[in-house]
């Protein structure tokens, strides 16, 4: 079964002012959408079928396959993006809230550390939140690098 785009579950201006309308349809519906579509391309031509996206993003990245993994791993990386934001605003709680202020002290720190990593690498990328062992930690990956190649476990993008 080729992969599919996902669908939001939120309407395309629910995230306004914050992104527009116009900027996650540009986004999601040209940017996401060209990366379901090369990838099941070429998922066809190098007989992937069937395998599930981290099995062909770990394929792509152990073959050297860059063209692949590129474009396997932003999908994977735009649909965690997307399921992560919400038109409603929540704070973390229990076990997350205690891990987060034992990592940085509070909440506030932790955004201020994720803003920081994201915006402060050179060229593309992705900034995660994630956890590494028992530990949440922030880092940040270039390009279409991904979580699913690493023994991380994120837990949110930006």
């Amino acid at each position: 079964m080729a992969f599919e785009l996902p669908t939001l579950p939120y309407a395309k201006d629910a995230l306004a002012p914050t992104i527009s309308a116009e900027t996650l349809d540009f986004h999601y519906g040209k940017h996401h959408k060209a990366y379901v579509d090369k990838t099941n391309g070429f998922v066809t031509d190098k007989g992937l079928e069937g395998k599930k996206l981290s099995e062909v993003i770990k394929h792509a990245k152990e073959s050297g396959d860059k063209a692949l993994f590129n474009n396997a791993a932003q999908i994977w990386n735009h649909s965690f993006y997307w399921f992560g934001l919400t038109p409603d605003s929540k704070e973390p709680t229990g076990k997350l809230a205690e891990m987060i202020e034992k990592s940085f002290g509070s909440k506030e720190a932790l955004v201020e550390k994720l803003i920081a990593e994201a915006t402060g690498h050179f060229s593309n990328g992705w900034g995660w939140l994630v956890l590494d062992g028992d530990e949440i930690k922030v880092t940040s990956l270039h390009d279409a690098d991904t979580p699913v190649v690493y023994d991380y476990k994120p837990l949110l993008t930006i």
